[in-house]
Parts: structure tokens; C-alpha cells; sequence
């Protein structure tokens, strides 16, 4: 990781940088596998899972009996780590249900808004270097709350040639009964024009590598998405209370990730920052993911500031996927991020905490669209409408403001619509 002891902010800019090589290639391939699966369907997924994944894939939805059987084959301390995680994570997204807002704006106006769930939605979920079935609590619990009518999973076949039964049977905890082996922008784009397979759906969700990233992106403007979200990232904030351990610890799990993933630290302390350092380089050689871990750290940083003002900007500026604060009196300094993924506060609070089981989600905004994007929430899985009923009153009071404005802005059609009702009122009341 590279050292940098307090950086002018004018430099900042260049810090905060994702290691985001040019994608123009990424891109153009992308959009051929997205315009084969839209023109070829089924026969498209099965070419190309031959092409990109050596596999030979017959019947694309898993049987239920292929189901039975992957759960069958979740070791029973796994079972019990996913109902434990499914409690929590259905316990947060359950508080989050919102009660319909009613109002009257003004006597005889009367305004209602009310979310309704997303009729289809569709969840990726990795399954390549590390079969992520927690992402599929993550997705189809809180879609699950929110009422969706219709949910679907794509997931691809690993090395072994089979979906892990991990994530079967989370989909099953959850109640997901639609899986599919399909990885892979391919996947994306199944998911966003339907197949004779894959159905059609409203909305995907689900985190990936670029590929995914960029395909997500490509349908965009056919489906909604629920955010472009890319390489995993951390950014730990510490000062003298903080143990190099544990904040090595922290560094390092997000650069199992993938080498594509950024670790981020910044201190007010530079011996920390090389304790730190030498922590993370001793942690790193027993770590069986040593490729993915090395790529990830030759463009992660330590970054170090001159008190917590200038540190609290910077992780602002950066707009991390992950924030932990190991600092002393951390609310204090939670409480001036604007710019987040998902906030871990305290010494005694990891990431991993976040990635699996204390029930908030692990899908959260990367490369800096933290700054306007949430994570996913039980609002991701749901729109909102708005209603308005005027009485004869209502309308007439606000008939003047109406009438006004339309004309201003050129449109006598719009003044029309009131005026309309205003005079067969009036007649009315006349007869």
C-alpha cells in the first residue's frame, strides 16, 4: 500500500480515484453478448455459457429436485448461519416499511402517496472467484417484504460445473423459487428483454465485476437498475485508539475481494499508518487469496491527515462503499458523513459484520456514487405513486393559481380544464 503523509487538498482529487482502466473494450464486448441474448434468447445463453464458461448447459431454470438436492448438501452450521442472518436482515428491512402519506394541502385538497411494490424484479448474484449467497438475503429478503410479485435469480455455475447449494438455499430461505444458471452480462441481459427461459423483469439488482457493471448499465435504458455497482471498497478511518490489527484485518477484506477491489486507511498518525502497514503485509501472507489480495493493495493507499476535520472531509470526498470508524467518540464523527454506502462505527465493528449478518444490506453504491445513491433498501423494491381528489370547493379555491400559472406558461388547455368545470358548475348551480 502506498504511504502518503499529508497531501495538499488539491491532490485530493487524484487520490480519491478508482482504479478504473479504460473500459472501451469491456464496453464493445459487453454490448455484443447484451445484443445476442436480445436477438437469439435461450439458444444465445446456452453459445455463449459454451463460449465464455465451458459449460454445456441444457436446461437453463434448475428442477425442483435440483433444488431439494443443493440443500440437501448445505452443511447444517450454514443452514443455521443463514437463518440467523435472514432474522436480522428481516428485522431491519421490516422497519423500514413506510405508512402511506395523506394530507390536506388545502381545505377540499386532498394528497395520498403510497409505495406499491415492483411487480418483477430480478437479482444477480455472483457466484465465480466466491459464490456470494449472502447477496441473495440481501436481495430477495427485502423484496420479499416489500411484496414483489414475481422474483427470479441468475446465479452461474462454478468450477465444479454446478451452482453452489449455498445459494440455493438461501433462495429457497427466502422463498425464491425461479433460479437460473446464468453468470455474466449474459445474465444482465436475460433478465432485462426475457427469454424463452428467463423472464422479463422490471428491475435488476445484484452486484458484479465490470462486465456486469457495464451490461447493467447498457440495459438501463430498457430496465431499471439498482445502482452500477462495481468493485468493492473500504475506506477505514483511525486514530491512536485503534488497534493496527484490527484495522489490517478491516483493509484486508475487502481486498479478498478481487484485485479490481480498493483499500483505503486514513490517520492523524503516521507510526500508526506504518504499523498498520506492516500488519497488513504480515496478514496478507496467510491469506489464501494472495493474487486477488496483491492486486487489490497495489493501488490501495494509507493517507495520512492532520487531525479529524481534514479526515472526515477526505472520507467525505471519497464517498466510500464501506466507511469504519475506529476513532475515540466515533458518533461524533458519523454524524458529519454525508457521503456513504454503509457507516461501521467502533472498534468492535467490522465490515463483515455488514457483509453477512447485523441486518443492514451489503449492496451498496461504489466509485464514488455514494455522494447521491443509497444502498439497496425495502424502497429500491417498491415505487411510489400520488393521488389527489379535489372536491368542487377545492377546486374552485384553487382554481385562480391554476389558470394563472397555465397561461404563463402557455398552455390554454391546462387553464381550459379547470375553467371547464367551473362553469358547468355554475350552470349547475344555476339550474
Amino acid at each position: 500500500m502506498e504511504l502518503i503523509i499529508n497531501p495538499p487538498r488539491g491532490e485530493w482529487a487524484a487520490l480519491v480515484e478508482r482504479n478504473t482502466p479504460d473500459d472501451a473494450a469491456i464496453e464493445s464486448r459487453v454490448a455484443a453478448i447484451v445484443e445476442r441474448v436480445r436477438r437469439e434468447g435461450d439458444t444465445g445463453l446456452r453459445a455463449l455459457a459454451r463460449e465464455i464458461d465451458g459449460a454445456e448447459v441444457e436446461a437453463l431454470a434448475l428442477s425442483p429436485e435440483e433444488i431439494e438436492a443443493a440443500c440437501r448438501a448445505v452443511p447444517e452450521a450454514t443452514r443455521e448461519a443463514v437463518r440467523v442472518a435472514a432474522q436480522n436482515i428481516t428485522a431491519f428491512h421490516e422497519a423500514q416499511r413506510s405508512r402511506p402519506v395523506k394530507v390536506e394541502t388545502c381545505p377540499g385538497v386532498r394528497c395520498v402517496q403510497r409505495a406499491v411494490p415492483i411487480s418483477r424484479v430480478g437479482l444477480y448474484v455472483p457466484g465465480g472467484r466466491a459464490p456470494l449467497f449472502s447477496t441473495v438475503l440481501m436481495l430477495a429478503l427485502p423484496a420479499r417484504i416489500a411484496g414483489c410479485a414475481e422474483v427470479v435469480l441468475c446465479t452461474p455455475e462454478g468450477r465444479s460445473g454446478q451452482i453452489a447449494p449455498e445459494i440455493v438455499y438461501a433462495a429457497r430461505t427466502c422463498g425464491v423459487a425461479r433460479i437460473f444458471r446464468v453468470g455474466g452480462a449474459q445474465a444482465v441481459a436475460a433478465m432485462a428483454y426475457g427469454t424463452e427461459s428467463v423472464p422479463r423483469v422490471d428491475k435488476i439488482f445484484g452486484p458484479g465485476n465490470r462486465y456486469v457493471t457495464k451490461a447493467k448499465q447498457l440495459v438501463s435504458r430498457h430496465v431499471a437498475i439498482d445502482m452500477p455497482a462495481g468493485p468493492s471498497e473500504v475506506l477505514v478511518m483511525a486514530d491512536a485508539t485503534a488497534r493496527p490489527s484490527f484495522v489490517a484485518a478491516d483493509l484486508l477484506s475487502q481486498a479478498e475481494h478481487g484485485p479490481d477491489s480498493q483499500a483505503m486507511l486514513v490517520c492523524d498518525d503516521e507510526a500508526l499508518a506504518r504499523a498498520v502497514a506492516a500488519e497488513v503485509e504480515r496478514q496478507a501472507a496467510c491469506l489464501p487469496r494472495r493474487e486477488s489480495v496483491a492486486g487489490s493493495l497495489a493501488h490501495s493507499r494509507i493517507v495520512v491527515l492532520d487531525g479529524r476535520g481534514a479526515m472526515t472531509d477526505f472520507a467525505n470526498t471519497y464517498a466510500a462503499e464501506h466507511l469504519i470508524i475506529a476513532m475515540d467518540d466515533p458518533w461524533a464523527v458519523a454524524e458529519r458523513i454525508t457521503a456513504a454506502g454503509s457507516v461501521f462505527v467502533g472498534h468492535y465493528s467490522p465490515e463483515s459484520a455488514g457483509d453477512y449478518a447485523s441486518g443492514t444490506n451489503h449492496t451498496l453504491p461504489t466509485g464514488g456514487w455514494a455522494r447521491s445513491l443509497p444502498g439497496v433498501n425495502l424502497d429500491s423494491f417498491q415505487h411510489k405513486i400520488t393521488y389527489q381528489e379535489l372536491t368542487p370547493a377545492g377546486l374552485r379555491r384553487l382554481a385562480p393559481a391554476i389558470e394563472t400559472m397555465a397561461r404563463a406558461e402557455g398552455l390554454d388547455a391546462h387553464a381550459a380544464a379547470v375553467a371547464v368545470r367551473l362553469a358547468a358548475d355554475d350552470g349547475a348551480g344555476a339550474r
